[in-house]
């Protein structure tokens, strides 16, 4: 009955921020690459309710495996406007919540290997869009794809503090500097994979790495 309950509040929660995000869209005049990101973060951050309220990883994966099939018919039909890109090439929308099964169904048995290893995505991806078009100006090309240099460093130091926050904080916990070391070479290979994705798809490559990264480092 607890994860029935937890699916409940899974779905609960993401709508909840999704109306939160239209509504910024809609009255607030947000753009639609602003509130793409809030709810990016917002589901992301949800790793942390995942771990503290599913008992079964199979239940726990239930709503974003959900959430493959709503995005992708929203990226068909724009159903959910706040999250859209205009950029029909951009599958990042659907690429998120396959991410988010696979951590899952991997990492269940480490809460805080598997919420560390969504922070980059979470954060570092989200805040490396947002500032990167803010304050970029110094930009390079990969594969017809443009970066910033701005972007990159953001994307670098986003990651670090919320890669070490989880793994400090989170269930086993680790001593805070060992846990800011793993954080900052997870980080780094979170943020060279970003830079070298293709658009889009570096909401797969970046849970990856990160993923990749902290078994290696705190499992293997």
């Amino acid at each position: 009955m607890s994860d029935w309950i937890a699916i409940l509040i899974s779905f609960l929660y993401v709508f909840a921020m999704l109306g939160m995000a239209e509504g910024l869209r809609k009255r607030a005049n947000y753009e639609p690459d602003f509130t793409r990101k809030f709810v990016h973060v917002a589901v992301g951050m949800w790793s942390v309710g995942t771990v503290l309220l599913f008992q079964s990883r199979w239940m726990a994966i239930v709503p974003p495996a959900v959430f493959i099939i709503l995005n992708y018919l929203s990226y068909r039909r724009e159903t959910f406007r706040a999250i859209e890109s205009d950029d029909k090439a951009n599958l990042g929308t659907i690429y998120f919540p396959i991410a988010f099964c696979a951590i899952i169904l991997l990492f269940w048995d480490y809460p805080n290997i598997l919420v560390a290893a969504l922070m980059p995505l979470t954060w570092g991806d989200a805040m490396a869009a947002v500032l990167g078009k803010a304050y970029g100006h110094i930009q390079y090309r990969f594969l017809g794809h443009t970066r910033t240099v701005e972007g990159s460093v953001s994307m670098l130091v986003f990651s670090l503090l919320s890669t070490w926050l989880a793994l400090w904080l989170v269930p086993p916990k680790l001593e805070a500097w060992p846990s800011f070391g793993v954080a900052l070479a997870t980080s780094l290979a979170a943020a060279i994979v970003e830079a070298l994705s293709p658009w889009g798809l570096d909401n797969l490559t970046v849970p990856a790495i990160s993923g990749l990264a902290l078994y290696l480092l705190l499992v293997y």
